[in-house]
């Protein structure tokens, strides 16, 4: 069973003042994740994590004396705490989009308020590994912490194939076109164009489609 990991999970990794998360193969990373990692400073890693020593001064390495500064050198901790400063007061998009390179695999409008349109005909999708290469699952996140959201929010979809998943939180999906099947306990459930399902967090379930479905979620 895949392992989702949310924003959410990263920061309460920060919390711990950790900066390494140590996640496995079978693990899902959701594009908000990614993005509270790199604003925290932290990386993942799927190597196994070294044992503690027990006497740490004995296992540190003798410091290298420290360079003296060059004149005009660029300081990289200060342009982090300036870029990381931004990030967390919500302005560091509207400063990349200002210049032309937000990044972003969908073309969208803001305002100073809060309010964001995405341009559903612009979203670019990437593959969502369900553990099987021949899978055709795609998604994009569209709402997430950058927003200032609580929730994360984008498409999925899914064709002519069926993956096991664990809800890692509340999930909400609306369908929007194609045949959502959802089996749960050996009994299948249908969803078709217009009905929404919503998943507690930790329900064990297989999604999956006989032809194209397309649908809005949001996760909490």
């Amino acid at each position: 069973m895949k392992r989702l990991i949310c924003a959410k999970d990263v920061e309460t990794l920060e919390k711990q003042g950790q900066k390494v998360f140590y996640i496995d193969e079978d693990t899902i990373l959701t594009p908000s994740a990614k993005d509270a990692a790199r604003a925290c400073g932290i990386t993942f890693s799927t190597e196994t994590p070294a044992p503690v020593c027990a006497a740490p001064a004995a296992c540190e390495a003798p410091a290298a004396s420290a360079a003296p500064a060059c004149d005009g050198e660029i300081d990289t901790n200060m342009i982090y705490t300036v870029l990381k400063a931004l990030a967390d007061k919500g302005l560091l998009q509207g400063v990349l989009e200002s210049a032309g390179c937000s990044g972003k695999p969908y073309a969208a409008e803001h305002d100073p308020c809060g309010l964001k349109i995405v341009r559903g005909n612009t979203v670019q999708y990437e593959a969502l590994d369900t553990g099987n290469p021949s899978d055709k699952v795609f998604y994009q996140e569209i709402i997430n912490k950058d927003d200032g959201c609580s929730m994360n929010a984008g498409f999925i979809t899914i064709e002519n194939c069926q993956f096991d998943w664990e809800c890692a939180c509340e999930e909400l999906y609306h369908i929007i076109e194609g045949t959502l099947t959802v089996t749960v306990n050996g009994k299948v459930y249908t969803a078709q164009p217009g009905d929404s399902v919503f998943f507690p967090n930790g329900a064990k379930v297989a999604f999956g489609s006989p032809n194209k479905m397309k649908a809005f979620y949001a996760t909490y």
